[in-house]
């Protein structure tokens, strides 16, 4: 019912946004946010809280918390691999840049949606739905199933990011047990993928 709902909105989406003069990155932060509210609140309205969700109260900040020590990690190594590339002479940037507009209100816009309500919906579809599903009889084979329409729901581009990202979510929220796990890992990855797309670091890294 959740996923029905979702993919309902997201082709409500798709008509209005034929006939409504919005750009694109304006009509799916609007979407995201309301598919968001409506599978909380279908959550809240089945079970009176958000635990379907791997969201539940008790696991919200020990999920934060992993997040962060996870996030933390993968900046460690991140960084260690950037500077063994600028140290070789190599642009590092290259590895993660990331397409902004160049408009400063489409940017800021980019940067939420991409950066905080695109993640969340993202985790709460794929890794929340999907994987919280699947994973009752299958461990690995939720993970490789929702990786893989985790993957899909990236295309055309080419999704190695999205693959590596979809196994460590998953791994994350099996690992901790909540969903804020996967949620602060795939925010600040994103943030900071963003973040390093910046003009102005291409000075800064440029060999």
């Amino acid at each position: 019912m959740s996923l029905l709902i979702a993919v309902l909105l997201e082709a409500a989406a798709v008509t209005a946004g034929a006939h409504l003069q919005l750009s694109r990155l304006c009509l799916l932060t609007v979407t995201r946010t309301i598919q968001l509210l409506a599978l909380a609140g279908l959550a809240v309205g089945r079970t009176g809280g958000l635990h379907l969700l791997g969201l539940g109260k008790s696991s919200l900040v020990p999920g934060i918390r992993q997040g962060l020590i996870w996030s933390a990690g993968f900046a460690v190594a991140a960084g260690m691999l950037f500077l063994g590339l600028w140290l070789a002479g190599l642009n590092p940037l290259l590895l993660v840049r990331s397409p902004l507009p160049t408009d400063l209100y489409q940017r800021i816009l980019f940067f939420g949606l991409g950066g905080i309500v695109a993640p969340v919906f993202e985790e709460v579809i794929f890794r929340g739905l999907i994987f919280g599903y699947l994973r009752r009889w299958n461990v690995p084979a939720a993970v490789l199933i929702s990786t893989a329409l985790f993957a899909i729901f990236h295309l055309p581009t080419l999704p190695v990011t999205q693959i590596v990202g979809g196994v460590v979510f998953a791994i994350a929220y099996q690992m901790g047990g909540s969903l804020m796990a996967p949620i602060v890992i795939h925010m600040l990855g994103n943030l900071a993928i963003f973040t390093l797309s910046l003009p102005w670091l291409q000075f800064i890294f440029a060999p």
